[in-house]
């Protein structure tokens, strides 16, 4: 219901109230038929169903099955190192689902314990829950306010709404009806919302609304409903293990039951099946994808981005849609005087003191806003109060003037305070001559209230045409525009009535404010736009400022036919609107499920958001986006929880560095997804192909799992550490839905597999037709040296390894070399010789085996030197 344009009376009568407040027996009747003003939560899942659901996951059943038969062979390493990988996977998705549970925790803190109302016709104290509509609530400086409060008394009263709203600055307040239809939260400026906060003045409400029917409690709902969402990573690995298990299984059955045709021992060939499943199964790749997103959220947390979701880090690859706000994030969320309007003239800030106009009349303007003042130096030199006297507080102070000792000089002596009403306030203080007025408030109102201006001659007609064109283009640019005007008095006035005093001014000049725009954000935005990500602004504040602030970062281009309010947003239908959320920019004055509506019409268009935000009233569109993103110092304790990822410095050029960060952990995911699974391929082609070649197994069991352990461990996890590639940020996200395999990965995988094997079965055949007793032995190393020299080959999908430089991993390098060592130790150590079933190589027969192992990383460097020819495709 509108509250906000009901009159007192017409309040009173719906709500059956009055401003006197209800009795205790009412009071008891309207809670039990309205209930507790609390935060409801929907029924929570067990601790126990949440940790069982982690082992649903096709790729960790996968992996169940592995280490079972890796027990049931004896391979207990295995079955160790598989089994601590599925309890880390779990541990990690469990503590994710539990943060859901502490977001609703984190929305029943912002509700003030108690709550001051009247009761019986006398103020009481009473907890926050037992508030019920009707209640009279009382709020001062500080009050968090209980309960949705239509206001019907205010004094100079201001509220912080940012939480809800979006709005970066507090509110001012009054009584009066609003007669608009579907008005915003941020202009319903008779209303008061539940878990906001007071910041200056008084005031007296009736309470509409109570518990989930509040403002907040809708948006406890809509966090509630918001959809979970799978990252780009979880579902090309979901559809990876799936395929994966199914040609495993038909191929481990072909090799069983070829070799029982042929003769083979029954044991053996379901030994070498059994083997052969648990060697092409990837089992390290959740741990490298772990390794990897754990290493990349290290590196980001020291770039000021902290990582809660640990697929989050990945996801920012892929992400195709930045929804920003603007305060604080593309902004420096301080206010600060950006132009000055005094003497005819136009002056920006920065040019203040370079320009015609004499310091006499600049002297005249700082020295109003230093008096008609009330910020303050607080601790540590920190100038508190609010943030637009802040601003007016530090300009005064940047263009010469020691405001402190004006303000001694020019004791203040009576004040009329603001008031929503008047749009002014007047201070009076010690002058040299008797007494200084200053009056500072809305340009028109001010304007009205002059009979003259000052120029550097002294006082001059009022030119009212033209200080209101400059007002009106200061306020189109998106700029909170104040007047100042003075006045001379002999003495005090005796009676302070503001009709009387407020009238007969001199007109000082106009100042403009903005929250400007961080220095590094442009160049962010251009970075975003360079890699084919759309940076989209959503912000309560007025359509002026974020169209300003928009196209000063560069997210609008001029095109105002982008910009979309909340009001117009609420008229369109879902059909339409969907036509043309791609060529929207910017969006301001939005609601809560605006928010949301926008996020997931992205989402529908097939594109993958990221979704910035501090306030409760973005929590839901957090959770439902892709990846949330939560703002870590303005950032309310709702946001945190159910946000993927927090900006500690609340800065957007450090998404750039996440996105970057991201696209450099997907592609060393994908390259350990090249490497596992063309040796896997290989190995696979190795044995399968042998026996209908009439070559006997060529590999023993054991040799199997030597291999996969190897070559699967420390080199794998190694390439998590690859640095980025050049001209990562160049190009297009990656399409949603693309298969892990694209862009030429899949037939990698089986030529290079094919080439693996052929070389391995060359070395066995030629060695058995050379009468070389060691010729298993002589397989079993090439097969895993050829992996060493794939590894080296793959760090880069173009570049030359020699260009790269051989030391520029030096955690792959060790492990390649550590690899090498232990294949040697179990080829001429004499006591693993029994064990591996191996036999030491001659040196001819050893530099062989170096010389063919060799040709998969020759192979594999002539082919991305033939993709070094070819253009590479980058952002249009």
């Amino acid at each position: 219901m509108e509250w906000y344009r009901f009159t007192i009376d017409e309040l009173c009568k719906n709500l059956d109230c009055s401003p006197d407040g209800l009795s205790s027996a009412e009071v008891e009747k309207r809670l039990a038929s309205s209930g507790p003003n609390a935060i409801q939560e929907a029924g929570r899942k067990p601790l126990f169903i949440l940790l069982i659901n982690q082992f649903k996951d096709f790729m960790i059943l996968i992996l169940i099955a592995a280490a079972v038969v890796s027990g049931i062979i004896g391979e207990v390493t295995d079955t160790i190192v598989i089994a601590t990988i599925i309890i880390l996977n779990a541990v990690i998705g469990f503590v994710q689902e539990y943060r859901a549970v502490q977001a609703m925790e984190a929305l029943k803190k912002m509700a003030a314990p108690n709550a001051e109302v009247v009761r019986d016709g006398k103020s009481a104290m009473i907890p926050t829950g037992d508030v019920v509509p009707g209640d009279v609530v009382l709020f001062e400086i500080g009050s968090v306010v209980p309960a949705d409060v239509r206001i019907i008394e205010a004094a100079m009263l201001k509220i912080e709404e940012a939480a809800l709203t979006g709005e970066s600055l507090p509110v001012e307040k009054y009584v009066n009806v609003i007669n608009e239809e579907n008005l915003p939260l941020g202009d319903r400026r008779n209303m008061a919302y539940k878990g906001t906060i007071v910041t200056s003045g008084r005031g007296k409400g009736v309470v509409v609304t109570t518990g989930m029917q509040t403002e907040l409690g809708r948006i406890a709902y809509l966090i509630q409903e918001a959809r979970e969402v799978k990252t780009p990573l979880q579902r090309r690995l979901e559809a990876f293990g799936r395929k994966l298990t199914i040609a495993i299984l038909a191929i481990c059955c072909v090799v069983l039951g070829a070799g029982l045709l042929r003769g083979e021992d029954p044991l053996l060939m379901l030994l070498t099946a059994i083997s052969l499943a648990v060697a092409a199964i990837p089992e390290a790749l959740p741990a490298v994808v772990t390794i990897s997103l754990a290493l990349g959220a290290r590196k980001m947390a020291r770039q000021d981005s902290l990582i809660k979701n640990l697929p989050a880090v990945e996801t920012l690859g892929s992400v195709t849609y930045i929804c920003t706000d603007k305060t604080g994030t593309l902004t420096l969320n301080r206010m600060s005087v950006e132009e000055l309007f005094l003497g005819g003239e136009s002056i920006k800030a920065g040019q203040v003191v370079r320009r015609t106009v004499s310091e006499g009349l600049l002297g005249e303007l700082c020295r109003a806003m230093a008096l008609c003042n009330d910020a303050r130096a607080g601790d540590n030199a920190a100038v508190v109060g609010d943030p637009s006297e802040i601003a007016l507080y530090a300009a005064a102070g940047d263009w010469g003037c020691d405001v402190e000792a004006l303000r001694h000089k020019h004791e203040r002596l009576a004040e009329l305070p603001f008031d929503a009403a008047r749009k002014c306030m007047t201070t009076f203080h010690r002058h040299q001559d008797g007494v200084l007025s200053v009056t500072k408030g809305a340009p028109e109102v001010i304007l009205y209230k002059c009979n003259q201006m000052i120029s550097s001659t002294g006082g001059q007609e009022l030119e009212n045409e033209t200080i209101s064109a400059a007002g009106e283009r200061m306020a189109a640019g998106g700029q909170r525009v104040l007047a100042l005007g003075m006045r001379r008095w002999e003495r005090l006035p005796d009676v302070f009535d503001p009709e009387l005093i407020e009238n007969g001014l001199t007109f000082l000049g106009l100042v403009g404010m903005l929250d400007p725009p961080r220095s590094e954000a442009r160049d962010a935005v251009q970075v975003c736009i360079a890699a084919g990500i759309t940076p989209v602004m959503i912000t309560g504040d007025h359509p002026l400022t974020a169209r300003n602030i928009a196209r000063q970062v560069g997210v609008l281009d001029g095109d105002d036919h982008a910009i979309l309010t909340g009001a117009e947003l609420g008229e369109l239908s879902l059909a339409d609107f969907e036509e043309k959320v791609k060529k929207i920019r910017v969006y301001a004055r939005v609601a809560p499920e605006q928010k949301l509506k926008i996020v997931k019409a992205l989402q529908d268009q097939g594109e993958f958001v990221a979704m910035t935000g501090d306030g409760v009233n973005d929590a839901p569109a957090l959770k439902t986006a892709d990846i949330g993103i939560a703002m870590g110092i303005t950032g309310t304790d709702v946001s945190k929880e159910v946000s993927d990822m927090i900006l500690l410095d609340d800065n957007f050029a450090t998404i750039v560095k996440a996105v970057k960060e991201g696209r450099r952990i997907f592609d060393n995911i994908r390259k350990f997804v090249k490497y596992v699974m063309t040796c896997n391929t290989g190995e696979i082609w190795t044995i399968f192909l042998a026996p209908f070649l009439g070559l006997p197994m060529p590999l023993l069991p054991i040799h199997i799992l030597w291999i996969n352990l190897v070559t699967d461990g420390l080199p794998g996890v190694a390439l998590a550490a690859e640095p980025a590639e050049q001209g990562i940020m160049a190009r297009s996200p990656r399409p949603p839905r693309e298969n892990i395999f694209a862009h030429g990965l899949g037939a990698h995988i089986i030529w290079v597999g094919l080439l693996m094997g052929g070389v391995s079965i060359f070395t066995q055949a030629w060695a058995i037709r050379s009468g070389d007793r060691h010729w298993q032995t002589m397989v079993f190393t090439v097969l895993c040296l050829s992996q060493m020299g794939h590894v080296l080959a793959i760090r880069s999908e173009r570049e030359s390894l020699f260009s790269q430089g051989l030391f520029s991993n030096k955690s792959l390098l060790f492990a390649i070399l550590l690899t090498f060592v232990l294949q040697m130790a179990i080829v001429y150590v004499p006591f693993l010789n029994p064990v591996f079933r191996t036999t030491p190589l001659p040196l001819k027969d050893l530099l062989i085996v170096l010389a063919l192992s060799a040709v998969v990383f020759v192979a594999v460097e002539i082919e991305k030197f033939f993709r070094r020819r070819r253009p590479e495709k980058t952002v249009r």
